[in-house]
């Protein structure tokens, strides 16, 4: 069954200006479009591919120009055709994020 025969969504999922990466000052990885995003998550492009249940500390930058770290869960992860802006699509599910960076969140999907 594929993940589009099933929502599973409880949050308002909303269009940003988001971007997001893996965490860390190694990360050779450059900032991605996030496709989507709620309070409780959001979906985003990859050219790695992440295994479900897999845990991850992001990255977020804000249109404004402030960042955000926070760990999220892999709870979906889905090919691409060739042609794709990535290999890979991602759902990622928000483990830990500071409160104020969750208002920021907030925000945004009210505009």
């Amino acid at each position: 069954m594929s993940r589009e025969s099933i929502d599973r969504r409880r949050y308002h999922r909303a269009r940003s200006a988001i971007l997001v990466r893996p965490a860390g000052p190694l990360t050779r990885v450059g900032p991605r479009q996030v496709r989507d995003i709620s309070v409780g998550g959001l979906r985003a492009y990859s050219d790695d591919l992440q295994r479900v249940g897999a845990k991850l500390e992001i990255e977020l930058a804000f249109p404004d120009g402030g960042g955000a770290t926070c760990l999220a869960e892999v709870v979906w992860a889905e090919a691409l055709p060739a042609g794709a802006p990535a290999r890979y699509e991602l759902g990622l599910r928000f483990l830990q994020v500071e409160p104020e960076d969750l208002e920021r969140i907030t925000a945004l999907l009210e505009d």
